[in-house]
């Protein structure tokens, strides 16, 4: 960093006996002694040794204070400064110069003079002791230089209860140490490098603030030798919020070394700062460890809220074949199998994090899927045991972009065709109610979705505010394709109270047009109204679930909780087509309470939680992560 420069020397200290103003004619001899705060103090008369005199102690009679010229101070307030300063200095003591020379430096101390000199003269009542003063000038006004991201009114505000009065140079100190500890705070390579009072009781500041010179990318193996990187250094620089030209921030760094290492084709990601050539600036090395291979095979399990019954309940296993960095610019590809007791989902993805030549950060995703889901989030469970599936063949495109400060916005164009499935695989457009599965009375409907949507992230604890608006609406390129209008929205809030946490969540949703049935929205369940199985709280065109949650450590990575949900299709049951909650005397609006644990795991938030609900029948839940 810079080496802070001291603001002003030390006083020089005079003493000098001389003959009285009254004309005292006997004739003594003058002495006189100077020195400074390191120096020797020397004697004019060769009478003993430096040691001596330093020791040797003079009975004062008066202490005084007055200006350089020996008149008294204009400003009786800065007399009163000095004297207050005084430790040793008092009349009728007997002082050596020591003393006197600490007194010096305690006047110059207090911060309002730039020089003092004692003055010792010789009257009838005795040894008369005058500090001779020179005051700081008046603060008039302040030039500040170098200072380019340092916030103009801070400098003010600073500086703005001093206008008009002597400057005190420990105030003064106070004030450079403030700007020093506001850059330290924000990471930033800043300093006041320098100070100067000029003539008219101008301030002038030197901040000197380190630019970022250059950004360099070194690739290195696992031993930490330079090798030869896959991923493109343009595609790497593109990701940093630190640009040449800005002032370093080491805060900001760490951000970039988080989003680079989010990427998931880096093992590990350091920043190096260094002095530049040109004086002021630094050079940043960035030292990138790349995963050996970009691509894989991976498997792993998980748990679908759609199923209810069997020995192996909503148990799904997984195989995903993918590559995350195509062509060395950070592209994605997955392709995915997911099979479970009655789930099947098949799934291709490419993404793009950052189209290329897009100055905006525009994702794109491709996605094409063939799913096979358990119908009885909305139709529940048959009477006959006959399964009941949906099957989607879904295909679409999506961008992505951040707008504002933790604001993300989506939106996309999706084709689905969709239509329901016996336990055999085979079309079925009636379920054993004779209720339409299908909005169109075919085997299946047709559906091209325009898509918007919009997130707001205050950040991943679990405390923290989150909110979510999206909305679909269904395009007639075809007469016989589905015109709907669906909105939903959800958020949540939490905040902590000692060791407490409160977490509360609000969400609900309108259909509005022509739409399958199993589009309702499905109310009940672990992300619901818990107590009650997957959907057997109502399927409506509309709905509002409210949460309130307390959790508090119970021992080390364990948390317990207490909670209470409560859902409602605001009547809008019977407007579903086929009616299928009325069809199975779903209450459409119901509550839950209950207990649970919590674990925090690499996957987010385990929750194990029994509950029960209003008709007085308890059920275990079992989630992963925050509830949506």
């Amino acid at each position: 960093m810079f080496n802070k420069p001291p603001l002003f020397c030390s006083a020089a200290l005079a003493l000098s006996d001389s003959q009285s103003k009254s004309g005292d004619d006997s004739g003594g001899s003058a002495t006189q002694y100077k020195g400074d705060e390191s120096g020797p103090v020397t004697q004019a008369k060769n009478v003993t040794s430096p040691r001596a005199a330093e020791e040797e102690r003079v009975l004062i009679s008066e202490v005084l204070v007055r200006n350089k010229d020996g008149e008294e101070l204009e400003r009786k307030d800065l007399e009163a400064e000095a004297l207050t300063a005084l430790k040793a200095s008092r009349a009728n003591s007997a002082l050596t110069v020591r003393e006197v020379q600490e007194d010096v430096h305690r006047i110059i101390a207090s911060g309002y003079f730039m020089s003092c000199m004692p003055v010792a003269v010789d009257t009838r009542d005795g040894i008369r002791l005058i500090f001779q003063v020179e005051p700081n000038q008046e603060f008039q006004g302040l030039v500040c230089e170098g200072a380019n991201v340092l916030p103009t009114k801070f400098i003010e505000d600073a500086f703005r209860d001093g206008y008009g009065k002597v400057v005190n140079v420990r105030r003064l100190d106070e004030v450079i140490n403030s700007i020093d500890s506001w850059y330290m705070e924000r990471g930033l390579f800043g300093m006041v490098s320098g100070v100067e009072i000029l003539s008219g009781g101008i301030i002038k500041l030197q901040a000197s603030e380190a630019e970022v010179n250059d950004i360099s990318i070194r690739y290195l193996d696992k031993t930490g030798e330079p090798t030869v990187g896959k991923t493109r250094s343009d595609t790497i620089l593109r990701q940093l919020t630190t640009k040449k030209g800005q002032v370093y921030s080491m805060i900001q760094g760490k951000r970039d070394v988080d989003t680079l290492l989010a990427m998931g084709v880096m093992d590990d990601v350091s920043i190096i700062p260094q002095p530049a050539s040109e004086t002021g600036k630094v050079d940043l090395t960035m030292n990138v460890v790349e995963r050996k291979s970009g691509g894989g095979i991976s498997g792993g399990g998980g748990i679908s809220s759609g199923i209810t019954s069997g020995p192996l309940a909503g148990l799904i296993g997984s195989i995903a074949i993918y590559h995350k960095n195509l062509f060395g610019r950070n592209q994605k590809i997955n392709l995915s199998l997911e099979r479970g007791q009655i789930d099947s989902i098949f799934r291709m993805n490419y993404t793009d994090p950052w189209i290329e030549g897009d100055d905006k950060r525009t994702s794109r995703a491709i996605m094409i899927q063939n799913s096979r889901t358990p119908g009885t989030l909305v139709h529940g469970n048959q009477p006959d045991n006959n399964g009941l599936t949906i099957g989607r063949v879904t295909a679409g495109i999506e961008y992505s972009r951040p707008f504002r400060p933790k604001w993300n916005g989506t939106a996309g164009l999706v084709f689905q065709r969709a239509g329901a499935r016996d336990e055999k695989g085979n079309p079925i457009i009636r379920d054993f109610f004779g209720s339409p599965l299908t909005a169109s009375g075919n085997s299946h409907d047709n559906m091209l979705l325009a898509k918007l949507e919009t997130v707001y992230t205050c950040s991943g604890d679990p405390g923290s505010s989150m909110c979510v608006l999206n909305m679909d609406q269904g395009i007639p390129l075809s007469p016989e394709w589905l015109v709907f209008n669906r909105v939903n929205a959800r958020g949540r809030q939490g905040f902590a109270v000692g060791p407490a946490r409160f977490l509360f969540g609000l969400s609900g949703g309108r259909v509005v047009g022509k739409f399958p049935p199993h589009e309702a929205f499905p109310i009940g369940g672990t992300n619901s109204v818990r107590g009650y199985e997957e959907g057997a709280v109502g399927s409506g065109r509309s709905y509002v679930v409210g949460s309130g949650e307390i959790s508090f450590p119970v021992m080390g990575p364990l948390e317990g909780a207490i909670f209470a949900d409560y859902g409602t299709d605001l009547g809008s049951g019977p407007s579903v087509p086929g009616d299928p909650a009325g069809a199975r005397n779903k209450p459409g609006s119901g509550y839950g309470y209950g207990v649970g644990v919590r674990v925090e795991s690499p996957l987010g938030p385990l929750r194990l939680e029994y509950a029960f609900n209003d008709q007085k029948t308890g059920r275990f839940h079992f989630g992963i992560g925050l509830r949506n």
